[in-house]
């Protein structure tokens, strides 16, 4: 049975293990943007043995290349990037303490086994709906890699952030389960 929960960042694993694939997350507080090439760069610092330009335990980062702020706004459209672009970097970004992940699409076998080893969590927000994903967004600003124009990385305020958790602690993968259920 899906539940409806508030979560706040930074998460805990003690937060992410009552979480089970179907329920209902509003997330609030701060949270990072970043895609493919932000994270290449993440995972170079975190090889190397150097600081972040964010401290990554207990964040989520948020799959997503925004459309610039019309006036007035923080920000304009901010619809979810498909995620299995960020799965050869999302295991050593959790094993550096990072939480969550929001995203569309399915993850590899690897990203679910480390969420399960670091009792992280993936999100799957409301693909088709970003202007209403925006909404929940209260401020933002480039944080690092302004050269990467849209796949900066972006420190957001947000609140009541809408999405549905798509994978667990537990390695339960909504993905695969909503499939069996429609081939009964």
């Amino acid at each position: 049975m899906e539940n409806t929960v508030y979560l706040k960042t930074p998460l805990t694993s003690e937060d992410l293990e009552k979480l089970q694939i179907g329920d209902k997350v509003y997330i609030s507080g701060t949270i990072y943007t970043g895609r493919d090439a932000a994270h290449k760069r993440l995972v170079e610092l975190v090889e190397a043995g150097k600081e972040l330009p964010f401290d990554i335990k207990g964040q989520v980062i948020y799959y997503v290349g925004p459309a610039p702020a019309p006036p007035g706004k923080p920000i304009g459209s901010a619809g979810p990037t498909t995620s299995y672009r960020m799965d050869p970097y999302a295991p050593i970004l959790m094993d550096a303490g990072l939480k969550g992940m929001i995203g569309k699409g399915p993850r590899n076998q690897a990203v679910i086994d480390s969420m399960q080893k670091n009792k992280a969590v993936y999100f799957a927000a409301i693909g088709g709906a970003a202007v209403v994903v925006a909404e929940s967004i209260k401020e933002a600003k480039v944080i690092a890699y302004e050269d990467l124009g849209t796949e900066a990385i972006r420190e957001m305020k947000v609140e009541n952030f809408p999405c549905i958790v798509a994978n667990d602690v537990k390695g339960n993968d909504i993905y695969k389960e909503g499939v069996k259920q429609y081939q009964k």
